[in-house]
Formats: C-alpha cells, structure tokens, sequence
C-alpha cells in the first residue's frame, strides 16, 4: 500500500467543455474534506492549459486553481473525460504530461479522458480501456494499443484507464483502496451509498447486436437459429438445410458472421435471456430453458464468460418489473 503521506496531492485537468459528470466524481471522492483521516487525505486541485477558467459542459464556468506551466510533480493526475473522443490534444499537455509521467506521477483518465492518455504515446503496448462508444474509435487511432472492451478499469500501476462515466468512481475507490486500504475506501464507498466493489463489467452494459448478414445466402440459417433458440442446431444439420458440406458451411458462415455457429448461437441466447430477466418474472431456469441453455448452471457460466456477472445480479441491477419501488433498495 502506498505511503500516505507521500501520495496527497491530487490535480485534475480541466479543459473547454468540461465534462461535469466525470469531474464530479472525482472531486467528490478526492475533493471533500475527511476529518477522519485527519491531516493524511489528499490535497485537491485543479489544473488548465492556460491557468484560466474554462466553460463546461453545462455553460457554466470553473476556474484552475493553477496552470499547467506551473504544476509541480503531484502524486496522480486524473483526466475526466475529454472534448471529444476525435479532439486533438494540445502539445504541451503532452510534453507534461510525459515529463510528470518520468517523474513517478500516476496517470488516470475517466471514460474519453483514454485520449488524451492515448496521445502520449504511454499506452504504446499497455491494456487500456473507455466507454464502449468509444472502444472502435480508440482502436482505429491507436491499433498500437490493446484496447479492452469488457473491464470497468485497468491499472497498470503508473497509468490508469477506466470505462464509462460512472466506472470513473470505480476506478477512484480502487485508488483511494490502494492508497489507504480496505477499510478507507469501504467508509469512502458507504458515504457515497455506493459499492465498494462493482460486480461485473461494462460488458453488461452494451446491447450487441448479433452478428449476421442479411444479403447473404447465410440468412435463412441465421433466421432459423434465432427463431428456435431454445433447439439444438447441430453443424451436420444446418449444412444440410444449405445443400453445403459441413466445411463449406463452416467456412461461409465464418464469412458472414466473423464466427462459428456454436459461438454465434450462444451470443444470440445470452441477450434473448438479457431481454427475459429484464421484462420478465420468469425464474433463471425458465429462462434458460426458454433461450436454449437448458439449465441455470449453464446460463450462469454464459453470463460470466460475456458479461461477467450472474444471472440474478443482472436481473437485479437492470429489471422494469419493480420500477415503482425502487426505493427498498437502497
């Protein structure tokens, strides 16, 4: 665990149409004042390109505590967010950025913060991740990183990256859990009536769509399995419905779906269930059933390979069946 007393300062970038969200989080789990930690929390500031204010995302106005000529080496800076995933960043941001970087500073960004990170050149050959808008985006400008789509943060000691806005406050509870342990970041956690851990993944989030191409002969194939998911669709059989040997089917729907049929069934299944256990009463087992999985065993290890989370704590976190009280909950 890091010394805390050598690890107070945080300094957050702020930048023209700053995104508020992102940056309230971070002011609120580094920024309020905790008098049980006495003298030993971190020191909050804020920094710009210019040393003035600039406008947010909501047409008010934060001023910078200093500029970015004069920031001294802080223990972690955090990016919340950026203008805009395809925004250029300015070069000196850059050349301080890798300078605080050489010097031991820990950086973090929050959701389309990955781009100022990214311009860098830091992330060269790391894992790193954002929001999943912006994953295709993240990849094509820079193949050189391993972007991942299906974590809520990465921490690569000295550089951090975190998903969507909300998994920005993930990513400071693991922080503050770094710096000063379990128990610190648990009351940290419990003040902001949040979890300490998350379960789960941004995976959960993202309503992917099935692979398929409808202008190819594969379609009724395609059409067939989804229309019967809770069947079994052998290879042997789905060829013969195509008058295609088993490995010119596998190799033309390799073509049309970018996968085999077993994975592309199993995807299909997993958001039928998704769409079950979010409008539905039905019990995990009806459900699997229903969808082709036949046992809730079986849909349990689906959802942890794609979503990395249980069947149960899905239905619980993304139900309309008990929308009216959901104050119980809490």
């Amino acid at each position: 665990m890091t010394n805390a007393q050598d690890s107070k300062t945080v300094v957050v970038l702020i930048y023209e149409q700053l995104c508020m969200f992102e940056f309230s989080c971070v002011a609120e789990v580094f920024g309020l004042p905790r008098p049980e930690m006495g003298s030993n929390w971190y020191q909050f500031k804020t920094v710009s390109i210019d040393g003035k204010p600039v406008n947010t995302q909501y047409h008010g106005q934060i001023s910078p505590d200093i500029s970015l000529s004069a920031l001294e080496k802080a223990d972690l800076i955090i990016i919340p967010g950026w203008s805009g995933i395809d925004d250029d960043v300015p070069a000196e941001v850059i050349d301080k950025l890798c300078q605080l970087h050489a010097a031991g500073t820990r950086l973090t960004s929050i959701c389309s913060g990955v781009k100022v990170l990214a311009s860098t050149g830091l992330l060269n050959k790391k894992s790193a991740t954002t929001h999943w808008r912006y994953i295709d985006t993240l990849k094509k400008k820079h193949p050189e990183i391993d972007v991942k789509t299906d974590v809520l943060y990465i921490d690569h000691e000295s550089l951090l990256t975190s998903a969507g806005s909300a998994a920005g406050l993930d990513l400071c509870l693991h922080i503050v859990r770094k710096d000063f342990g379990s128990d610190i970041a648990n009351q940290v956690a419990r003040r902001l009536v949040i979890p300490p851990l998350r379960e789960g993944s941004q995976a959960q989030f993202v309503q992917q769509p099935v692979p398929s191409n409808d202008r190819g002969m594969i379609s009724p194939v395609l059409d067939l399995m989804h229309s019967q998911l809770d069947q079994p669709h052998p290879t042997a059989k789905l060829a013969a419905t195509m008058n295609l040997s088993e490995r010119t089917f596998l190799r033309r729907f390799k073509e049309a779906t970018g996968t085999t049929p077993g994975e592309w069934l199993s995807e299909a299944r997993v958001q039928r269930a998704k769409t079950l256990l979010e409008s539905t009463d039905l019990s995990v087992e009806r459900v699997a059933a229903q969808v082709g999985f036949g046992t809730a065993m079986t849909l349990r290890h689906h959802f942890r390979k794609r979503l990395h989370i249980s069947p149960v704590s899905y239905r619980k976190q993304f139900s309309t069946q008990d929308m009216g009280v959901t104050q119980r909950r809490l």
